[in-house]
């Protein structure tokens, strides 16, 4: 009988397998993925009694999706678990009412969150993560701010460019930047969005 390799075996395989009954698939799965999980939560909380609970929080919903055939993201899945606990981290803390503040001495400091020179695969994970969360909330601004902010920080364009493209003057467009920055900040308050990974 041959030994199977299971450090070869691709998550895809232990995914499906676990879905059709091997427990034993789940257990690798986890073993593989734990280490890094754990310090990541336990990095957040600072307190590991809290961090093992938020573990076994993120493995139940992981277990409960991958039960009910939800899971879709074939070959994605570290990516998928680090959401789940960097969610359940958000909670946490909402919860506890403990939620990080954002300070912003600067207009553009809401942009300038990843000052983490030692970047790990987390990092970058969550990094991304927090991306598209506040990439959805500029798509919240009205029409006209939404423009400027883009323009500005996305295509890198001056504001004499910018007002040139939109017709109207500098200081018209200073002004739409201005309130697009205070409008997210009010935005990323609401949203309780954590602006570090």
């Amino acid at each position: 009988m041959e030994y199977l390799d299971t450090t070869r075996i691709c998550e895809a395989t232990l995914i499906k397998n676990y879905i059709s009954g091997s427990e034993k698939a789940l257990e690798l799965l986890i073993n593989h993925h734990k280490l890094r999980i754990f310090n990541f939560i336990n990095s957040k909380v600072n307190d590991r009694e809290t961090a093992e609970d938020l573990f076994q929080d993120t493995f139940i919903k992981v277990i409960k999706t991958l039960k009910n055939g939800k899971y879709n993201e074939e070959g994605k899945f570290l990516p998928w678990v680090m959401r789940i606990a960097h969610n359940l981290v958000i909670d946490y803390f909402r919860k506890e009412k403990r939620i990080p503040t954002v300070e912003n001495n600067d207009d553009y400091d809401v942009f300038q969150f990843i000052s983490n020179h030692d970047v790990n695969v987390e990092n970058t994970i969550i990094q991304e993560q927090i991306m598209q969360d506040l990439q959805k909330l500029i798509y919240e601004l009205p029409e006209d701010q939404k423009e400027v902010l883009i323009m500005r920080l996305y295509r890198d364009m001056s504001f004499k460019e910018i007002a040139e493209n939109t017709h109207v003057s500098i200081n018209t467009a200073l002004g739409r930047m201005r309130y697009a920055i205070i409008n997210l900040r009010k935005l990323i308050s609401e949203h309780q969005i954590i602006l570090s990974p």
